[in-house]
This record gives C-alpha cells, structure tokens and sequence, in this order.
C-alpha cells in the first residue's frame, strides 16, 4: 500500500528488512548496540561483524535518539539504529520517546542526503508496545516530517507479519484520505 505525502510517498510492504534495497534500514536496537533479538538480531546477522565493531564505536544510544552506520554485507548501504521505549503502562513518556525515534531517525536520514529509508515497527516486539498504538504513532510522526522535508522521497514500513501489516493498514487508512 502507497500513499503520497506532498512530493514523497509512504509505503506499507509484508516483508524482511534485512532485503530492502533502500538507501537506509532502521534497526530497533536496544541502547547498548551491540545486537539482541528480533530485528536487531536479523540485522547484525546479514550485516555481519563489521556492524557490530562498527557499533562498538558509538558507545551506545539513548531511548528515543538514532545513531548512523555502514550497512556493510546489508543491502542497504546504511543503518540507522534507534532505540524505542519499553512499553511501561504508557504514563511514563513512551509516546513522546517513539515518536522521537522515527523522527530522529528520519532527521539522520536528512542530514546524510538519504532519500529512502526502511523502519520496522519499532518496541512492538520484545519492548512490548501495543501495535495498535504504535503503528499511528509511528505513521503520524513519519507523515509529519515528510511534510516539512521533501529531500526524503520514500519512507517505507517493512511489516514482518500479516497482522502487523494489517495494522499499519488499518491505521494508515484511518488517518489519510486517499
């Protein structure tokens, strides 16, 4: 599913990350870097060790901030790795903290020339965000940057399994009038 948002387009796909042929992939990493399960686990596995040197070097990353690195054996040629919230009950500033992490990774995105870049739902898996949630958080920070920030072209969700893409879609035909 694709929608225009001003000169760029925001894409739903049921996929693997570690494909995408993006300039830039997303990794929902946990604050040390240094690799996990799920999505970061995939990623450092395709990217290989260099990623994992590579994130060494950044000594971490703060919940709701994003750091840049080589893609090296990815597809993309780059990862940009944020960190979500672990979802607490959602009175303790998680909201604000995923939005950050879209938009931080998004800002990285812009300041590197990147025009297209891959997110994962980030915190839905092991930091247990509500998809529901989530996914119009994720899709209404992302819709906003792209208003104020052409230079990106593509912003596309990679959902890893029908339920979470049929979510995204729900959420983003709530939220849009195509």
């Amino acid at each position: 599913m694709k929608i225009k948002v001003d000169d760029s387009t925001l894409e739903l796909v049921r996929g693997d990350i570690t494909e995408q042929g993006t300039e830039a992939i997303v990794n929902a990493a946990n604050s040390s870097l240094l690799g996990g399960g799920g999505v970061d686990g995939a990623i450092h596995r395709v990217a290989g060790p260099e990623l994992l040197e590579a994130c060494r070097r950044l000594n971490g990353c703060p919940t709701g901030q994003a750091r840049l690195t080589e893609g090296f054996r990815l597809p993309a040629r780059y990862v940009i790795h944020t960190v979500g919230p672990i979802y607490r009950g959602g009175n303790r500033g998680e909201a604000r903290l995923l939005a950050s992490a879209y938009r931080e990774s998004l800002k990285l995105a812009s300041e590197h020339g990147l025009k297209t870049v891959a997110f994962p739902s980030i915190s839905t898996g092991a930091y247990r965000y509500p998809i529901e949630e989530a996914a119009g958080i994720a899709l209404s920070t992302v819709r906003e940057y792209l208003t104020d920030h052409p230079e990106i072209e593509l912003v596309r969700f990679v959902l890893f399994s029908d339920h979470a893409y049929r979510v995204y879609k729900t959420a983003l035909e709530e939220n849009t009038i195509l």
